[in-house]
C-alpha cells in the first residue's frame, strides 16, 4: 500500500480490502443521518440496535457485507459486533462520502 492509499484510509476510515460488487451495504448511522444522504441501495441499521436487527436483514452469515457511517468509527464498531455474531465477510467501508466515491454509487436523500 502506498503513502496516498494509507492517507485516504486514515481520512475515510475505509478498509484497504477489495470491495465485492455484490456486497450488502449497511449504513450504521442514525435514521436522521441516513435520511440526509445514504449510498444508493444501502440498508439502514443503526449501530445501537444492529445486533438485534441484522439477522432479519441479512440471514446469511456468509454474505459479503460493507458497513459505513460518517467517519468510519461507528462502522468499525459495527464490524466488530457482526464478526462477533458470526458474520464471516464484513468490511469497514469507512465514510459515506468516501465509500460512495470508491463504489462509484450516488448518494440519495430520503
Amino acid at each position: 500500500m502506498n503513502f496516498f492509499s494509507k492517507l485516504i484510509q486514515g481520512i475515510t476510515g475505509a478498509s484497504s480490502q477489495e470491495l465485492p460488487a455484490d456486497a450488502i451495504l449497511i449504513d450504521v448511522r442514525s435514521p436522521g443521518e441516513f435520511a440526509s444522504g445514504y449510498i444508493d441501495g444501502a440498508i439502514s441499521l443503526p449501530l445501537g440496535n444492529i445486533a438485534q436487527t441484522i439477522s432479519a436483514a441479512v440471514p446469511d452469515k456468509s454474505a459479503a457485507i460493507i458497513v459505513y457511517c460518517r467517519s468510519g468509527a461507528r462502522s468499525g464498531s459495527a464490524k466488530s459486533i457482526l464478526t462477533g455474531l458470526g458474520y464471516q465477510h464484513v468490511i469497514n467501508g469507512g465514510s459515506v462520502g468516501g465509500l460512495a466515491l470508491k463504489l462509484q454509487k450516488p448518494v440519495r436523500r430520503a
